[in-house]
């Protein structure tokens, strides 16, 4: 194949893997409220959901794919877990959760994701991670 197809499949796979991260987050976010924990074994799906479309969109395999998977991975966990956050404000301030989302700043997500995140979570959450980087190259 030549150069500038494989130069085309990017904007896909790009596309794909935002999607897919979005996707996986919002079904982490609303299982998350559902169980009234984390549900940080959610990583490991983000990960080979990752694996999938990178797969999917057909890029060469090698170091390249396997950043773009893994960066999906980081993407999703990174959005569930303000996502998460943002939800668990929202309901004693009576906002929505997208309107708390909005309001809710990077360091006082970031203070409390490592208050909910215990060190098993967080144990998942790197699991995820290296499964990602493992599965999508």
């Amino acid at each position: 194949m030549s150069e500038p197809a494989r130069a085309r499949r990017w904007p896909l796979a790009i596309g794909l893997l935002l999607l897919g991260s979005a996707g996986i987050a919002a079904a982490w976010i609303l299982l998350a409220d559902a169980l009234g924990a984390q549900g940080a074994w959610m990583a490991v799906v983000a990960a080979l959901d990752a694996a999938l479309l990178v797969r999917l969109a057909r890029l060469r395999p090698g170091l390249t794919r396997a950043l773009a998977g893994t960066t999906a991975t980081l993407l999703a966990i990174v959005i569930a877990n303000w996502g998460i956050v943002a939800t668990q404000l929202a309901r004693p301030m009576g906002l929505m959760p997208w309107e708390s989302a909005l309001k809710l700043g990077p360091h006082h997500a970031w203070t409390l994701a490592g208050l909910a995140n215990t060190p098993a979570d967080l144990a998942w959450l790197g699991a995820g991670l290296v499964i990602a980087a493992v599965l999508a190259r």
